[in-house]
């Protein structure tokens, strides 16, 4: 038996870092959307009970370093499931890149070994599984957008912004989240307005929401990598109407409402970095499998 399942990337229109908490996590707010941007898994029953990681990418892991082979092992060894699996990752996302790629790679692996495997999780109980795994796991289990808090597995649902083009540009590097995180000072920080951003998006005020968008680790990782200020800066100068790096960078995405722009950002992008994507926003929750 095989499953297929789709694992879309996700955006922050708003990222604030409140403070470090004990255990070592910052606490987070942060509003999240998921765009047409997808890796596909297909999960595959094999006769070793093992697990397996099958991917074309040479940056995807095939041991326990990944996402998705965590997914499977925490379903194993949580619901005592003496079978093995395949998982083939068709790797589309950028890795490292900020948009959640390996986390909603856990998060389609965990949808599909529960209908796979016929586990019967609801998905709030999927969420609470993911959360073990990562910060951004929970909210890839739901999709859609949403208000993320904790340190990320608190998770508010939230309805669709208004739908536009999303155009997403990564610079040949990677950035280390944890990094960005030990550089941050939150004494000098501009936060941004989660509520703001809340009441613009229950609006469908698309402005508003390109006026109140934000991100307290951009500045971070614009310090150490001129890169994705270049990338930043020649975004706005095409006409994005909000340029904004995503989670900890150092992918930089546009928002675009007029198709006539649209084409000139990303050819221009295209000019000088090698990984540029223009996918609809999808912002509602959805089927994923398919």
């Amino acid at each position: 038996m095989k499953i297929l399942v789709k694992a879309p990337a996700k955006i922050n229109l708003s990222l604030d870092v409140l403070h470090k908490r004990n255990d070592g996590y910052h606490e987070v707010e942060m509003v999240m959307t998921t765009i047409d941007l997808a890796d596909h898994i297909e999960l595959s029953d094999i006769r070793d009970n093992e697990i397996q990681i099958v991917s074309q990418n040479r940056f995807v892991p095939d041991d326990g370093r990944n996402l998705a082979y965590q997914a499977a092992q925490l379903l194993k060894d949580r619901y005592h499931i003496q079978k093995g699996v395949s998982i083939a990752i068709d790797k589309v996302i950028p890795v490292a890149a900020g948009l959640a790629g390996g986390s909603s790679d856990a998060a389609a692996t965990l949808r599909g070994l529960n209908q796979l495997w016929g586990l019967g999780l609801s998905v709030d109980e999927l969420a609470d599984l993911g959360a073990e795994i990562g910060s951004d796991v929970s909210f890839c289990v739901y999709g859609g957008t949403a208000i993320a808090r904790g340190r990320g597995e608190k998770i508010t649902h939230l309805q669709a912004p208004p739908n536009c083009w999303v155009i997403l540009a990564k610079p040949s590097i990677g950035v280390s989240t944890a990094e960005v995180y030990r550089n941050l000072d939150l004494n000098h920080v501009d936060h941004p307005d989660i509520q703001a951003m809340i009441a613009a998006i229950e609006r469908q005020n698309f402005q508003q929401i390109c006026n109140v968008a934000g991100n307290v680790l951009e500045n971070v990782t614009l310090k150490s990598y001129p890169q994705v200020k270049h990338i930043k800066d020649q975004m706005k100068r095409f006409g994005a109407d909000l340029v904004l790096m995503s989670g900890s960078g150092p992918t930089v995405f546009g928002l675009v409402q007029h198709d006539s722009r649209l084409q000139r950002i990303y050819n221009g992008l295209r000019g000088f970095c090698d990984q540029v994507f223009a996918v609809r926003m999808l912002g509602e929750r959805e089927r994923f499998l398919y």
